[in-house]
């Protein structure tokens, strides 16, 4: 017995912020790029490499965002919502590779500081922060649900901190010509950049791994199942996000007195949305269980030992 799927909490059409945000994104690499290579700044040459991986990050989300739309088919049973997920982790994953290298370049340009232009240096990070921030503000009405278009949104926002950083240190360099501030201010942005890129990467992994998500807590979940009328235990219960703003729930309820019908399935179903957000919901009612469950979720009420959230 299965309750109905909602069906109509499809993610908001970000189409027009991707196309904008990747547009003067590109524009503001080919600046960046040129004038770090100019002047020799490692500080805007490695901030040019940083936008490129974000343009390449933000191709890659609305990609995923694209996929996410696509129909399901015979093949494909929950569509392709699943790539919006992929798209996060490797947005991820190529801005840690990035400041990897980042840093590396960082610590050889210190044992050999070079003299850098500091008005130019300061010009070109002042464009970057309008263009950094006009982009993160494409994305921040979609930042709370979607962790794909989250991660487009950190990296905007992200980077106009990293331009605000290059601009302190363009002018430290031209007031007092410290040449070794440059390589320094680098090993800063990589810092700023892992840190905030982290946990996006750590939820974006867990979540591929059919992980729980983060704002669903699995021993409510369950709790409000039992409370249900009439159900006596709750036996093999999944939760697991589809894409990066939908999470499905699957659970078999355990009721002696025999199966419910259409109004306690339905006020399951709204109860789990309201409280949870979770939008495809099936559950199979049975007398007496005939399923091995996955791990020891039939005796969830007993795990005391997961942590908050209901995650391993």
């Amino acid at each position: 017995m299965s309750a109905s799927h909602d069906h109509s909490h499809a993610p908001a059409n970000f189409n027009a912020a991707f196309a904008i945000g990747i547009g003067l994104n590109v524009v503001f690499v080919a600046i960046e790029a040129f004038y770090g290579w100019k002047i020799n700044s490692l500080a805007l040459l490695a901030d040019a490499g940083h936008n490129l991986s974000d343009v390449i990050g933000l191709v890659l989300a609305w990609g995923g965002a694209l996929a996410g739309k696509l129909r399901p088919d015979a093949r494909h049973t929950y569509g392709w919502k699943r790539a919006s997920i992929l798209a996060a982790f490797i947005n991820a994953l190529l801005l840690l590779v990035a400041m990897g290298s980042l840093v590396w370049e960082a610590l050889h340009r210190l044992q050999s500081p070079e003299p850098v232009e500091g008005v130019t240096i300061m010009v070109v990070a002042g464009i970057g922060i309008v263009v950094n921030t006009a982009t993160a503000l494409l994305f921040v009405r979609g930042r709370e649900k979607d962790l794909n278009i989250r991660g487009a949104f950190l990296h905007m926002a992200a980077d106009a901190l990293v331009s605000v950083g290059v601009v302190v240190a363009g002018a430290l360099a031209l007031w007092f010509g410290w040449a070794w501030l440059d390589p320094v201010v680098s090993l800063l942005i990589a810092a700023v950049i892992v840190v905030g890129t982290w946990s996006l990467f750590r939820q974006s992994l867990h979540l591929l791994f059919d992980g729980v998500p983060e704002s669903v807590d699995l021993l409510q979940v369950k709790a409000l199942l039992e409370a249900l009328p009439g159900v006596d235990r709750v036996h093999d219960l999944h939760v697991w996000a589809m894409g990066t703003s939908e999470i499905a729930m699957t659970a078999q309820l355990v009721m002696p007195n025999g199966p419910a019908g259409d109004a306690f399935l339905q006020s399951a179903t709204e109860q789990l949305h309201d409280r949870f957000e979770i939008a495809h919901v099936t559950i199979q009612v049975v007398q007496v269980p005939f399923t091995v469950p996955c791990g020891n979720l039939s005796s969830l009420a007993a795990a005391s030992h997961l942590p908050e959230g209901g995650r391993p």
